[in-house]
């Protein structure tokens, strides 16, 4: 068994079933489901776990769709973010300051919410100190792998800390410029977007009631999703603003009376007047895929092996789909006995992923395309398949599946099953 989650870096080698690099939201999810069903699992990462949860490390929310939560939950880590969780209970969808808008109401496909705003501060509390539960755990942080070395039944990974950990399976969790990835020598494609997202918080006059909005201009998709009350009962959502580079910056740097006044402008009357809570951030944007998400003893997840635009929101979700995959091939061969870095396990976990993350992209990278056109004829033909998708209640109960994360071949956490 790998030795007891907060072992100090440099106080031996380890043996485990599966090593992990990267501490991020995926990669403690990984942990969490692989350590709750008892495989002994390494965790390393370049942050101390105090850096990760500190105010401002990280100003983004993520949208929780309802497969994700599923997935949270069969983890152990949803029970500690449930009651901060801002429930999705309808979506708008608008072309710009179109009038034509399409609506979900979550009451037509059940009566689960679409999913949930997180922020991911909180998110990655919760998963820590579900880690801090599961002694099959070892967390190794401040730690940095510097390198893989293969013997054909194990691989040794050497650490910045001078400690070597000795396992079956290597998971690159470790986000867009993974040194997993590189070092085993998979490569990757894709381009940035001529895009950056800015994001913050706001406060506002009136309630959101459970609504997520999303308008598609030509220079980005601009959403406000709901966010649970601050105590002082301030009315709170997300802003995700897509927009010019250039356009982006520009927003972060303004004045706060100034940005107010710009945001109220471009959030329109239905919040009431609008102003920022906390700091500013800008983050690019673009897509990447790598070639391949498994090589010897080795397996990619999330941004690892793909990164696409936040339109819709998908990006967590996606990457949270690997991992209910991965940890689900990986658990029941070790319940047969069988090697978790094996090419049969790694084959059926690849053929699996490939599928969603290439239709997800596809999808995601078409949306912006076609929003990102102002020609009137392609704006008339939208703002017809926006009605149209509104009319038909069979497509529209598709999209709303979609959204909710629940279509296709799924692994048994995302169906709310147990591993």
């Amino acid at each position: 068994m790998a030795q007891s989650s907060g072992t100090a870096p440099g106080a031996g080698d380890l043996h485990t079933r599966v090593l992990i690099v990267g501490g991020g939201l995926s990669g403690m999810t990984l942990a969490a489901a692989l350590g709750g069903a008892g495989l002994d699992t390494v965790v390393v990462d370049r942050d101390p776990p105090a850096v990760r949860v500190a105010p401002g490390h990280d100003l983004r929310t993520t949208a929780i769709a309802l497969a994700t939560r599923r997935v949270l939950e069969g983890a152990g880590i949803w029970p500690g973010v449930a009651g901060q969780a801002e429930p999705i209970l309808d979506i708008r969808i608008a072309d710009g300051r179109a009038p034509v808008f399409l609506h979900f109401d979550h009451t037509e496909v059940g009566d689960e919410p679409f999913g949930h705003i997180v922020d991911n501060r909180l998110l990655r509390q919760a998963m820590l100190d579900r880690l801090s539960e599961l002694p099959s755990v070892t967390t190794l942080a401040p730690a940095a792998l510097t390198q893989i070395r293969h013997d054909g039944a194990r691989v040794d990974a050497t650490l910045s800390t001078g400690q070597t950990v000795r396992a079956e399976l290597v998971v690159g969790a470790d986000g867009k410029g993974s040194l997993v990835r590189r070092l085993a020598g998979i490569r990757t494609r894709g381009f940035t977007y001529r895009q950056k997202a800015f994001v913050c918080a706001l406060g506002h006059d009136h309630p959101h009631n459970g609504v997520a909005v999303e308008h598609f201009f030509p220079a980005g998709p601009f959403a406000v999703l709901p966010m649970g009350d601050d105590a002082d009962g301030t009315h709170r959502s997300s802003v995700v603003w897509s927009d010019t580079p250039r356009r982006a910056e520009a927003l972060a740097k303004l004045p706060e009376a100034a940005f107010n006044a710009a945001i109220t402008a471009r959030v329109g009357n239905w919040l009431g007047d609008a102003r920022v809570l906390g700091a500013r951030g800008v983050y690019p944007l673009g897509l990447q895929f790598a070639t391949r998400l498994a090589g010897d003893r080795l397996a990619l997840v999330a941004d690892a092996g793909h990164a696409i635009h936040p339109i819709a929101g998908q990006g967590l979700n996606l990457g949270l789909r690997d991992v209910a995959a991965l940890a689900e091939v990986v658990i029941d061969a070790a319940r047969l006995g069988q090697d978790a870095g094996s090419r049969d396990v790694l084959d059926a976990y690849e053929q699996w992923r490939r599928f969603d993350i290439a239709a997800m992209m596809a999808a995601t990278d078409g949306l912006v395309r076609l929003f990102s056109n102002a020609l009137p004829p392609i704006q008339l033909a939208r703002d017809i398949g926006l009605a149209a998708v509104g009319r038909i209640p069979r497509v529209k109960a598709f999209f709303m599946h979609h959204a909710m994360g629940t279509q296709g071949r799924l692994p048994r956490m995302v169906r709310g099953e147990a591993l």
